[in-house]
């Protein structure tokens, strides 16, 4: 019976330092688990401001009258007087893109106003495009030496200078590097103050580049790229 009873003990002791192993490994286990399963999400940024490097600037220019023959005859002597002023100062022949003219017979319109003086509309635009930005924006403050010359330039919502940054692909590699070490900081600000070690990073997404630009100031842009990133904590 003694040796029944000591086999039995010895039994359960032993089942008992197996639970206790096995807790333990469990219990490891599952802090491992819940200290993989922590993370903090943060977003970092980069931003720039820069000079457009293309511009397209469109003069409009038209003339009236009643016969077409002198209509024509004054639209090439606006258009010659326009390219001289340009090519004067710098613009080259590539950069002058010239559109036909186009002719409105204002008699053949739906309503025609009683008072009518001049039946023909005469209009064409002359667009500038060009890398040149600072050399076109002096230009573009002396216009008035065309009136001088006898050529108005139009003001029409739908011919509107347009500046443009096309040099972004360039940009990308480090304003990205600059986002991430940006949100790296922020999550490392966070891990401190949580009393936490700072990890990996469990996943991360690029979000989309913008430019902007003001109204008032429509030659600098203002490039910005935001990415946020998943950080694991320990």
């Amino acid at each position: 019976m003694k040796k029944c009873s000591l086999k039995t003990s010895g039994l359960g002791l032993c089942i008992m330092i197996g639970l206790m192993v096995l807790g333990n490994c469990v219990g490891n286990g599952m802090k491992r688990f819940a200290d993989k399963d922590r993370y903090v999400t943060v977003k970092g940024l980069a931003e720039r401001e820069v000079m457009a490097n293309k511009v397209v600037w469109p003069l409009p220019f038209n003339c009236v009258g009643n016969n077409l023959e002198e209509l024509y005859n004054e639209v090439e002597k606006s258009k010659r007087t326009i390219l001289s002023f340009l090519e004067s100062n710098g613009i080259t022949s590539d950069e002058i893109v010239l559109s036909a003219p186009k002719v409105t017979d204002r008699e053949a319109q739906s309503y025609t106003p009683d008072n009518l003086k001049y039946r023909y509309q005469v209009e064409s635009v002359m667009t500038i495009i060009s890398m040149q930005v600072e050399k076109v924006m002096q230009l573009m403050n002396s216009q008035a030496d065309l009136m001088k010359q006898g050529v108005a330039i139009g003001e029409d919502y739908r011919y509107q200078t347009q500046f443009d940054f096309t040099l972004l692909n360039e940009l990308k590699p480090e304003m990205i590097e600059e986002a991430t070490r940006n949100a790296r900081a922020v999550a490392q600000k966070f891990a401190d103050d949580s009393k936490s070690e700072l990890g990996g990073i469990r996943q991360a997404s690029q979000g989309q580049f913008s430019i902007t630009s003001d109204q008032n100031t429509p030659q600098l842009k203002k490039i910005r790229v935001v990415t946020t990133v998943d950080y694991f904590l320990k």
